[in-house]
């Protein structure tokens, strides 16, 4: 196996195409149109299958916060992509509760392996020395995503009245608590990352 910092050639798959499948356009529509396209169940088996025996290197969100109004287009008019960045670890972990993935697994390809193939220098784990990017999590609390709760500017998930069983607390971005129930603390900006490749 090559390791990620000597790779040339990567792949990642996106949350989306874990998470949703052709069954789901009659309800969500041009909410989910992306590319590529979100295919059968078939076709998204075998992504777990991949991303299971780890031919993925990464879990992506591919976050695309377009409007509501755009995304209410006809769908060969509606622009691609959904925004995805907010609820993509709490869908993983849903997949972990489901057998689908390890938790651990989920860490390996939503944090270390992203800082190692990009060569993102002292972010990806939680080690001494590396700047502390915590995500405080409650594993026991019901979360139904709503109007009420989403973050995105755009205002829109095509996740509104899902219930996810874990609960994001707190975020902590290079030591500063950055987001706390419910609640942002901007007081302090975001750092620039710093590349070793």
């Amino acid at each position: 196996k090559i390791p990620m910092a000597e790779k040339h050639i990567t792949a990642e798959v996106c949350v989306h195409h874990l998470t949703f499948n052709d069954t789901h356009y009659a309800q969500k529509g041009s909410l989910i149109k992306c590319n590529p396209a979100i295919k059968s169940e078939a076709d998204q088996q075998a992504l777990w299958y991949a991303l299971n025996n780890d031919y993925f290197d990464i879990i992506a969100t591919d976050h695309a916060p377009h409007t509501w109004d755009e995304k209410q287009n006809k769908y060969a008019k509606a622009p691609s992509g959904l925004p995805l960045v907010q609820h993509s670890l709490q869908l993983m972990l849903e997949h972990a509760k489901m057998g689908k993935i390890t938790v651990n697994k989920v860490i390996q390809k939503m944090c270390h392996a992203p800082a190692d193939l990009f060569g993102v220098q002292k972010r990806g784990y939680l080690r001494e020395g590396y700047h502390a990017d915590i995500v405080i999590l409650n594993p026991e609390t019901q979360v139904e995503v709503s109007k009420s709760n989403i973050l995105y500017k755009c205002g829109w998930s095509p996740l509104e009245g899902e219930i996810f069983t874990t609960a994001i607390e707190q975020t902590i971005v290079s030591g500063h608590i950055a987001y706390a129930f419910g609640k942002f603390d901007e007081s302090k900006k975001g750092e620039r990352l710093t590349f070793g490749k």
